[in-house]
């Protein structure tokens, strides 16, 4: 018992330390190269250099904003992880992904633009596309005043395929914008800024929040409904509440970043082969691993071909694609 909590204690100070180097790290690199000595007088005493232009300007809302982004897209897998009790289950499984992007389209078609609170109408109509998506799918899956997770999870899929041919349509019919809808259904943090870095924790930390909230009742509810219903535990709410708060974090993350594959798949799975199931460190930890990830798979996107730059969501599903068809051969063993 004593070594487990070692072992949790010291995971989480070994992905405190990684979140705060690779911080320095992806501020530090790129183009121009930038000392971390430079980094931290930027931050303490805020130099009038070019330098610190970069930083501040550029640099530290991108890294900022990967680092919120990432730890809310891992948070939700683990979460629905929990809540379906399947290993390949992520965000994409609801459609949530899907509709936001079918939402950012339609605005890219239509040619809206207009700031509202400092984020873009792309943005608005991504967020609202995540959570009318949710409530269809759930409004499809509602049978007898009752919901099944079955039902939950065939609608999602069903409806997630049929919002992708859609997106496809409106590609072919749309060519002369195909490049600005292909580059956002990529997923892209080139064009970060403050005010998204806002906006993104101002939405996704709350949800983080509540999540953690509920991970104590989560663990029950892994046990089964059975047991979680004799328990006191309400499933029905409990789990409106988990994937309205799901689709607030994926709306908030693909009005920002476009769409970012398997980071919700990849975070939560490596989190849970190291320190077990207890939902209560898988979600935090989660949180934390996701940041690190995203953070290092956007800076290697920003070097890897310079000057040009390969999109965020490209990287992390290079990174998640192997890792997905290793947890299918485990499960198949």
């Amino acid at each position: 018992m004593g070594r487990g909590k070692n072992r949790n204690r010291l995971l989480l100070i070994l992905l405190i330390v990684s979140l705060i180097l690779s911080l320095i790290f992806a501020a530090s690199t790129g183009a121009v190269k930038i000392g971390a000595a430079e980094i931290i007088a930027t931050i303490t005493k805020g130099h009038d250099t070019v330098n610190a232009s970069i930083l501040l300007d550029i640099r530290f809302p991108r890294v900022l904003l990967a680092a919120v982004l990432g730890a809310g897209l891992a948070a939700v897998g683990g979460v629905m992880q929990a809540i379906f009790k399947n290993p390949l289950v992520d965000s994409y499984t609801l459609g949530m992904s899907s509709g936001a992007a079918l939402g950012a389209v339609i605005s890219i078609i239509t040619g809206l633009n207009v700031s509202v609170l400092g984020m873009e109408t792309t943005g608005i109509f991504a967020f609202i596309g995540a959570v009318l998506t949710l409530f269809f799918v759930y409004s499809l899956a509602y049978t007898r005043n009752r919901m099944s997770i079955n039902s939950l999870l065939l609608a999602g899929v069903a409806v997630s395929y049929f919002l992708a041919s859609v997106i496809s349509f409106l590609m072919m019919l749309n060519r002369n914008k195909i490049e600005h809808i292909v580059f956002w259904t990529m997923g892209s943090l080139s064009m970060a800024t403050w005010d998204e870095v806002f906006i993104s924790a101002v939405l996704i930390v709350p949800s983080l929040i509540v999540l953690l909230y509920y991970t104590r009742e989560l663990n029950i509810l892994v046990m089964g409904e059975d047991a979680a219903h004799h328990l006191g535990i309400n499933t029905s709410a409990l789990k409106n509440i988990l994937l309205i708060t799901c689709a607030v974090i994926v709306g908030s993350v693909v009005s920002t970043g476009g769409t970012i594959a398997f980071l919700g798949l990849v975070a939560p799975h490596i989190i849970r082969l190291i320190i077990g199931s207890d939902n209560k460190r898988v979600i935090p930890y989660s949180a934390l691993l996701g940041s690190i990830l995203l953070i290092l798979s956007d800076t290697a996107g920003r070097v890897l071909i310079q000057p040009s730059e390969i999109p965020v969501g490209v990287m992390t599903s290079i990174m998640g694609g192997p890792f997905f068809i290793f947890l299918l051969r485990k499960q198949r063993n």
